[in-house]
């Protein structure tokens, strides 16, 4: 296989900013008086913004007008974003830097597959906005992963046909979005949660282009 393109997800993969997802939704799923844990959170993984806070809702059996899901996600947001102010390049994960230097060294272009509207803002604050060739992220599709249009909308925007694309992901929904986009699926993380992938490393840093290219 020839690799063309490889298609990150950004929280849990280049950063870790789902302790601040988890202390926004926490404190939301408090004001609705809906318990809320870490174990709940990581059923969240992946998961867009709207289809979190139905998740959260339906834990007690409740559903909203689309105002007031609308009113509430704003709120979640609202807090999220507070709770980021002060990221920074000191919150990208080891090796990822390394590495994207090494796919700039070898012409292979770099795109991002995220379910945040504020995926943008993040890689920003990471500094590594310029070094993508292509960003798609929750802005931009009407389904959430596992639904693989993000995957395949990044590929778009990259110019590369998703059977020359790798994928890679931290969260279930994710290895399956890229499979289904027929590209071909890294994992981070557990190896038995993520045994639909190819290959799982522990982390980023762990992560060897030389096993990829020999795909």
């Amino acid at each position: 296989m020839q690799i063309r393109a490889i298609i990150f997800d950004l929280d849990g993969v280049l950063t870790d900013t789902a302790h601040y997802h988890f202390q926004a939704w926490q404190a939301l799923a408090h004001d609705l008086s809906i318990p809320f844990t870490e174990q709940d959170n990581e059923q969240l993984k992946g998961v867009d913004r709207l289809g979190s806070l139905r998740w959260i809702l339906q834990k007690v059996g409740r559903t909203l007008s689309e105002a007031e899901e609308t009113r509430l996600m704003q709120q979640k947001n609202e807090h999220y974003l507070k709770l980021i102010e002060h990221m920074g390049t000191k919150d990208l994960f080891p090796g990822v830097q390394s590495l994207f230097t090494e796919l700039k060294q070898l012409n292979i272009k770099i795109g991002l597959a995220s379910a945040s509207k504020n995926a943008g803002m993040v890689v920003e604050r990471l500094g590594i906005a310029a070094q993508f060739d292509f960003i798609a992220d929750a802005n931009y599709v009407k389904n959430s992963k596992p639904d693989p249009e993000v995957f395949l909308l990044a590929a778009k925007g990259l110019g590369v046909t998703p059977e020359y694309c790798i994928g890679v992901e931290d969260a279930v929904a994710g290895i399956e979005a890229i499979n289904r986009a027929g590209m071909r699926a890294i994992g981070i993380g557990d190896k038995e949660l993520l045994s639909d992938a190819l290959i799982v490393y522990p982390s980023i840093d762990a992560l060897n282009l030389a096993d990829l290219q020999a795909l």
